[in-house]
């Protein structure tokens, strides 16, 4: 696509992702200041990624999963990261989870307020936020919310879809409280919307291919790097698929 065609398509997704929000936001309001009704933001989140992908890529989307999700248990869900359309991305799996993400997102106009009062925001630059994050998650676990960590901790790989280290938070909470973590792979957001400036939106499939959960073997901090071992090794096999069958 030439390149005054993609940026018209990328404003055009932009005016989509907005009016979207604009028209879900009430209900969202309704999450963040109604207690009871704060799970209601699950359901939101999922209808807006549902009607932002329909729209945007004219319901070109695939996703995949090995076995069917509980509804009822609590999980970490952990998900490589490579694009700004990751997050919309992971909406699409109907579950109760929250984001655990950079401090930084809240500055995002509107958007912003809604994601830190319904997510957990954690600065990795101050030792107090990241105790804070770490209190909030296992509350959020006792309240029966899932979570969703990017543990490679932002989009930091220079040569995606390779994945960075990734960093122990989320399989420390997964053997603390002995849940089960659900590797999640992604593998063409980075091709759909490149981590680059000026931002590009292109067209194609957004697919997302929810594995089987893992459950961690033991309490200790073999059982976390195992866990994180295990994670990373799953993302990366399947990564191999899609990149095979691409070629």
């Amino acid at each position: 696509m030439k390149k005054g065609l993609l940026k018209i398509y990328s404003i055009y997704g932009l005016v989509v992702f907005a009016l979207t929000f604009i028209i879900l936001l009430p209900f969202f309001l309704l999450a963040i200041f109604v207690k009871p009704m704060e799970k209601m933001a699950a359901t939101l989140n999922y209808i807006w990624a549902r009607v932002f992908f329909f729209f945007l890529f004219l319901n070109r989307t695939k996703i995949t999963f090995e076995k069917r999700l509980d509804r009822k248990q609590t999980y970490i869900f952990c998900a490589n990261h490579t694009s700004f359309l990751d997050i919309p991305t992971i909406g699409l799996i109907r579950h109760n989870f929250k984001f655990i993400g950079k401090a930084s997102l809240k500055k995002v106009p509107i958007w912003g307020y809604m994601y830190n009062k319904l997510h957990i925001l954690v600065d990795r630059e101050s030792m107090r936020s990241k105790h804070s994050t770490w209190l909030n998650a296992q509350e959020a676990i006792a309240n029966g919310f899932s979570l969703v960590f990017f543990p490679e901790g932002g989009i930091l790989s220079k040569e995606p879809p390779k994945m960075v280290a990734f960093k122990e938070g989320s399989f420390r909470i997964a053997v603390e409280q002995q849940i089960p973590i659900v590797p999640v792979t992604i593998p063409f957001n980075h091709l759909l919307l490149p981590d680059k400036i000026p931002l590009m939106m292109h067209t194609g499939t957004a697919c997302v291919h929810v594995h089987e959960p893992i459950w961690p073997e033991g309490n200790d901090e073999q059982a976390v790097k195992s866990l994180k071992q295990k994670v990373r090794a799953t993302i990366e096999a399947q990564m191999d698929k899609f990149t095979s069958h691409e070629s």
